[in-house]
């Protein structure tokens, strides 16, 4: 893999991670629509970009994840903060912790064979489609009245359960989550902040079963990409990713999910009509 080709799928995992378009669907078929001029990053390259995409999301709540790590543990932090504050943090720690079991449950049993039988064009675009259809939905019957400081155990098993079936490639990790919140009467922006919380756990801890394979692999010499490239696509990618976390919980506060509804929904006819047209596509 060239380098701009590498650069190129950074950018890509970095603005589809964290909007609901599905990260695993575009780095699976750009590859694909673009008759191998782009190559198949393969599972070694995704762990790297993902690891970058960790970072984004790592360093644009740090402050959130230590107030809630030490208030979750025990302590009174900040020092300054009132009470109630505290237990809030305390409690929505235990919730992330609690909605991050599903996820890790079926990543453990199922991860392996997902990634085998569920990378074809065809199941990926009707997931693009059947996704967005709910999302559409969640917009519709969404009360969006609740702040993420009202969030309850329930909360987060729901939103939890949705996120484990984010590892099916064109669901999208935040598209299932945030209609789960949105569905549990989450404001959007309170649905997409408590989806990029309760990912951080999940991606980590991908990361970190996935990232001594991959330099394992490397030092081995049965990765194809130099060190170069592989720190280069992390940075990209965690670079794309910060900024978009940023623009989409902006945006979430006075626009809905319409347009990434209408991208999904075109995006997966698109691709079912070169999957089935006798245009080259098919595999």
């Amino acid at each position: 893999m060239l380098l701009w080709q590498a650069i190129i799928l950074a950018i890509v995992q970095g603005l589809t991670e964290f909007l609901p378009v599905s990260s695993s669907a575009h780095l699976i078929l750009i590859p694909w629509l673009s008759h191998g001029h782009i190559p198949d990053p393969g599972l070694a390259f995704d762990v790297a970009l993902h690891l970058g995409t960790l970072i984004a999301v790592v360093l644009y709540f740090l402050r959130e994840w230590v107030q809630l790590i030490l208030c979750g543990l025990g302590f009174h932090y900040p020092q300054h903060a009132p009470e109630h504050q505290v237990m809030q943090n305390r409690r929505l720690f235990w919730y992330l912790v609690a909605g991050t079991i599903p996820g890790a449950l079926v990543g453990f049993f199922f991860e392996h064979r997902i990634e085998e039988y569920l990378r074809d064009p065809v199941p990926i675009a009707i997931a693009m489609i059947a996704i967005a259809l709910l999302m559409w939905y969640a917009e519709y019957a969404g009360r969006m009245d609740r702040h993420i400081e009202q969030t309850s155990l329930g909360d987060s098993l729901v939103i939890g359960t949705g996120q484990a079936l984010a590892l099916f490639p064109g669901v999208s990790r935040s598209g299932i989550t945030i209609s789960a919140g949105l569905f549990r009467g989450m404001t959007r922006e309170a649905a997409a902040r408590f989806s990029f919380l309760l990912a951080t756990p999940l991606i980590a801890g991908a990361a970190a079963v996935e990232v001594p394979k991959l330099i394992k692999a490397h030092h081995a010499g049965a990765l194809d990409l130099p060190m170069s490239t592989l720190a280069i696509s992390v940075a990209v990618s965690a670079m794309v990713g910060y900024l978009v976390i940023a623009f989409f919980l902006q945006y979430l506060q006075t626009r809905t999910l319409k347009i990434f509804i209408y991208y999904r929904i075109l995006f997966g006819i698109v691709v079912l009509l070169l999957a089935f047209l006798p245009l080259g596509f098919a595999r």
